[in-house]
């Protein structure tokens, strides 16, 4: 298929607000694809290149920018090939041999191919491909239920490989995208309430657990074998032998767990965040920081047991059986209550054991993969959110050289891309600031005055007083006395909390 025609879609998809239109103009582009070209295109659509990041900076990109062809003359599978190419080049002159490719690359697109190539790799593509449209897409393109879709997604983990089997094999070949040992899913996420009142409003009689600032952990038990894997699906078994061995000496031959890693100080007092990942990415001297970062493993929930997959069991009964395979210091404080006093009663009593607050947990629910239901809430205090760095600003006085005013946003799932709520510069250190500096600049995708604009990676987690209405940003909300609590290095853009929790926390729905 010609390059220019998956262009073409996007653009549609992009001009039109209507989830029906962008499902059908996608659903279309799926069916008159080639096998070979579908993981690729399904990458595209949803604005990224099937390698991931592939190194290129905004002046080599600007360097490779030429006259746009006349006419279309680019499939789908040369513009991969070339892309291909420019990651895996590597060594001494690697930059050149880049350069040249773009260029080529470029002197051989349209205008509208270039402006799509350059949103793409930069990682700032806005055509609405989002992830749920894609699921509803590929599921009309190739007649099957949605949910299906959609679970295999989640169990697969990326929507590319089952994109490809659903439109090549059909239905009966998303079966190979189910619960399996050493193959990590997408863990349940939540969305955030706002105290433990309206969490049981929400979900009437629910488990109560504590919610931990530490390290979200899966770990896959065959035997003796053991992997651990981190929020982002990487493995990190060597990073964390105690876990390790303490999954190893539990009963039941087959497990996959849920929970967090923390390290707690001598008085029992959980030591922050930053100081549990400094054990996270170490390849190297494990050993040497374990006697003083020693890492705990917290379980609180059951996906796998002995040759069967649990996640569609309902949580009190996950919970029942993940309790009675655990010693109990290894278990997550849990209660199950209906009553607004016990419940708050609960969350003081996390907080004042040092973390961050409660979690709220329907008893029926399944334990759904990769989602962010209702089905589980967070009560965090005070308030916060997990937002994305969309922008940052130099500062001034004090603060010239570095770049300090951050731009907030939320992810915005109805019409895609991140609703801006405001800007903060508080909380920040100088360790922060210089570390910001350094780690946004390989983020740049543009400037505007004193402005730096990032591609939407970088998470930091937002204390908040208030939303209130605001008719500065197109959003219509902004945060009052935002503050930094800290950056999510264990978060991906992906994960960061949506702009319907924050209309919800707002009372705007």
């Amino acid at each position: 298929m010609r390059f220019a025609e998956l262009v073409d879609a996007s653009r549609q998809v992009s001009e039109t607000s209507r989830r029906t239109e962008k499902t059908e103009t996608l659903a279309v582009l799926l069916r008159r694809l080639e096998p070979v070209e579908i993981e690729t295109a399904v990458a595209f659509l949803a604005g990224s290149a099937r390698q991931g990041r592939i190194g290129i900076g905004t002046s080599t990109l600007h360097e490779a920018m030429g006259a746009p062809a006349g006419q279309p003359v680019l499939s789908i599978l040369e513009v991969d090939r070339v892309l291909e190419e420019i990651a895996s080049t590597r060594g001494k002159g690697s930059s050149d041999r880049r350069r040249d490719l773009l260029r080529s690359l470029f002197s051989r697109a349209t205008g509208p191919e270039q402006r799509f190539l350059t949103g793409l790799m930069m990682g700032e593509l806005r055509q609405g491909a989002l992830e749920g449209i894609m699921i509803e897409a590929l599921a009309k393109a190739a007649a099957i239920p949605s949910e299906r879709v959609r679970r295999a997604v989640m169990m697969a983990g990326a929507i590319s490989p089952v994109a490809r089997a659903a439109l090549v094999e059909g239905e009966s070949a998303l079966s190979r995208y189910d619960l399996r040992l050493f193959r990590p899913v997408q863990p349940m996420l939540a969305q955030t309430a706002e105290d433990a009142s309206s969490a049981l409003a929400d979900l009437g009689e629910a488990a109560l657990e504590y919610k931990f600032d530490g390290a979200r952990v899966q770990a896959h038990k065959s035997g003796d074998d053991v992997a651990v894997f981190s929020r982002a699906l990487n493995d990190v078994t060597g990073a964390v032998p105690e876990i390790v061995e303490a999954v190893r000496r539990l009963p039941g031959r087959d497990l996959i767990l849920d929970g967090e890693v923390l390290s707690f100080d001598r008085t029992g007092r959980p030591q922050p965040f930053q100081a549990t990942m400094r054990r996270f990415g170490r390849k190297l001297e494990v050993e040497l920081l374990r006697p003083d970062l020693p890492l705990t493993p917290v379980w609180f929930d059951l996906l796998y047991l002995n040759g069967g997959s649990w996640i569609d069991e309902p949580q009190r009964r996950r919970f029942a059986e993940l309790a009675s395979l655990i010693p109990p210091e290894s278990l997550v404080p849990h209660r199950v209550t209906a009553d607004r006093e016990a419940a708050e009663q609960f969350v003081r009593q996390a907080i004042t054991a040092g973390h961050e607050g409660a979690m709220a947990k329907a008893l029926d629910a399944a334990y759904a993969a990769g989602a962010r239901g209702r089905s589980w809430l967070k009560i965090k205090q005070p308030r916060t959110l997990d937002l994305v760095i969309l922008a940052a600003e130099w500062g001034h006085g004090r603060r010239r050289g570095w770049l300090s005013n951050l731009h907030l946003g939320a992810r915005d799932t109805e019409k895609g891309g991140f609703a801006m709520l405001g800007k903060t510069f508080k909380g920040l250190t100088d360790e922060m600031l210089a570390w910001q500096t350094q780690e946004f600049l390989k983020l740049e995708i543009a400037r505007d005055g004193e402005t730096v604009y990032l591609r939407p990676e970088m998470v930091a987690e937002i204390a908040f007083n208030e939303i209130q209405v605001s008719p500065r940003y197109p959003s219509g909300l902004a945060l009052r006395f935002a503050r930094v609590k800290r950056y999510r290095p264990d978060k991906r853009a992906s994960e960061a909390d949506t702009f319907e929790t924050v209309r919800k926390l707002a009372g705007a729905d």
